[in-house]
């Protein structure tokens, strides 16, 4: 399936592999996709919309198995504070429907941040903008192509 995130990946030669699967739409969680996909939860990566005080948006791009550090994030942003995207904002300020955001080709050039545990992986898992399909590529071609900082913003998740 061609959407705009391989289409750009194809566009600048980066080599990728697509896993597809079975959308249930009341799991559309990482943990969930990632077992669909048979990878680990913490080498699937989610794209979260947050927003800041000074800004629209930004991308925070964290495992599965984690919670986004938002005082982190804040920090790194140099914003006073960070709140997720409410969900009835993130179609509109990113063209994608939850559980289907991804950075690439999003409807604007966002700053994005990717949490460090990338690189403890050859391959991560991002979704290819749709839901049911998700892109498995190299974490230093996915911090390229999407001009990504990347630093420690998240924290495991509470029980």
């Amino acid at each position: 399936m061609k959407t705009n995130a391989t289409r750009i990946l194809d566009s600048l030669g980066v080599r990728y592999e697509l896993r597809e699967y079975e959308v249930d739409p009341g799991h559309l969680d990482a943990e969930s996709v990632a077992a669909k996909v048979g990878m680990p939860a913490e080498q699937v990566f989610k794209t979260l919309a947050v927003r800041g005080d000074g800004r629209d948006c930004y991308f925070a791009v964290i495992p599965g198995n984690a919670e986004l550090d938002l005082k982190a994030l804040a920090k790194l942003a140099g914003e006073r504070r960070i709140e997720m995207a409410p969900l009835k904002d993130v179609q509109t300020l990113t063209g994608y429907i939850r559980g289907g955001v991804t950075v690439m080709g999003a409807k604007k050039d966002f700053p994005v941040y990717l949490d460090e545990t990338a690189w403890l992986y050859d391959k991560i898992s991002i979704s290819a903008g749709v839901r049911g399909t998700q892109i498995v590529l190299a974490p230093e071609d996915y911090i390229r192509v999407t001009q990504a900082t990347v630093a420690d913003i998240s924290k495991v998740k509470d029980s």
